[in-house]
């Protein structure tokens, strides 16, 4: 008897077995309501705007059948303990800057971004078509979590200092706000570095307990105040040239949603990723002029500031080398880079250089 023939006559191996071999996997069931933890304090320019914009998406999208309730920064946890929160099924999800659980693994910083690293185009191009969405999910997989880039700032200023960098020994016992690999950089210039929640910065700079923050860029930055306490504002920084924002979920409780809910929960991320910098880039430009306006100068660091800051890179992404995954991403990025900005220069930048040299 073949295999076809056993399975048409043998009514408890055949039937039962074809049943149990095609039943569709068991998912939850009914409405469902998934809590989202933050990094951000509520109503944080453009921060906080993403995740509501990411958990509002969802909620439309599933027509009810699945709504997000958004916890800010310390309604259910504190700003960066959000990882722990879920991975460990407090909370089903959070919105936030992945470096800032470089703690947890030194990869996660790629995911926001890296000194020298990606501009917003190049992180896109990355994410979306050169292997950075599958690396992002195999280092979540590792701690149970299943995320998807849902927001970007585009370049991050350089940030608000009480007195003027003129050198890279200007860095020597400055009391800096700067989280990610970006602060591991400047620390190796003998500033001493916090990694304060953006909720609490203002305080931090006003009170004296740091002497220099950086934020987000002239729009963020102008709702937070800074202005009020320094005029000093350096607007390119070497550390975050295109900051990714993530949401996460708990892995098992992803795979618990039916297919369409997953995919809800992934094009919502990638709709806020494309719409929140839009948001940014929009609101930048008249926020600058406003700054200015008030008393606010614009700076740049010198190029030997630059060259340090440079130098000081290399040793830290060497130091994390060891790193199997870490070592991973890092040559994806680097790879993702020369390939697309190998183009970009060529083309958008001859373009734009030639458009401001021809019409101002």
């Amino acid at each position: 008897m073949d295999r076809r023939s056993f399975l048409r006559t043998s009514a408890l191996g055949g039937t039962a077995a074809a049943a149990s071999t095609l039943a569709a996997p068991a998912y939850a069931t009914g409405n469902r309501t998934l809590t989202m933890v933050t990094t951000w304090g509520r109503g944080l320019a453009g921060v906080f705007d993403a995740a509501e914009r990411a958990a509002n998406s969802i909620n439309a999208m599933s027509d009810g059948s699945l709504t997000v309730e958004i916890k800010a920064a310390g309604e259910l946890v504190g700003a960066l303990e959000v990882f722990d929160a879920v991975t460990s099924g407090q909370a089903d999800m959070y919105h936030g800057a992945d470096y800032y659980f470089i703690g947890q693994h030194p990869a996660y910083a790629f995911f926001t971004g890296v000194p020298f690293g990606m501009t917003t185009q190049e992180f896109n191009t990355w994410y979306y078509q050169q292997g950075g969405m599958e690396l992002h999910d195999e280092l979540g997989e590792i701690f149970g979590l299943k995320s998807f880039v849902a927001g970007n700032t585009g370049a991050q200023a350089g940030g608000w200092f009480n007195k003027e960098i003129n050198s890279a020994d200007d860095f020597a016992g400055l009391k800096m706000r700067m989280p990610g690999l970006g602060g591991q950089v400047i620390s190796k210039l003998g500033a001493s570095v916090q990694n304060i929640p953006g909720a609490e910065v203002y305080q931090a700079l006003a009170s004296g307990a740091i002497d220099a923050t950086e934020w987000i860029g002239p729009w963020a930055d102008e709702k937070a105040g800074f202005s009020e306490i320094t005029k000093n504002y350096y607007t390119a920084g070497f550390h975050e040239p295109g900051v990714g924002l993530s949401l996460a979920t708990n892995r098992d409780v992803f795979e618990d949603l039916s297919p369409a809910h997953q995919r809800i929960i992934e094009i919502s991320a990638g709709e806020c990723n494309q719409w929140s910098y839009a948001q940014f880039l929009s609101n930048n430009g008249p926020a600058l002029s406003r700054l200015k306006s008030s008393g606010v100068k614009t700076l740049e660091f010198p190029d030997s500031v630059w060259d340090a800051f440079g130098e000081k890179t290399v040793e830290v992404m060497n130091s994390y080398r060891d790193d199997e995954i870490f070592a991973k991403v890092h040559d994806s990025v680097n790879d993702a880079i020369r390939n697309t900005s190998g183009w970009l220069s060529i083309s958008e930048g001859v373009y734009t250089a030639q458009r401001k040299r021809i019409f101002g």
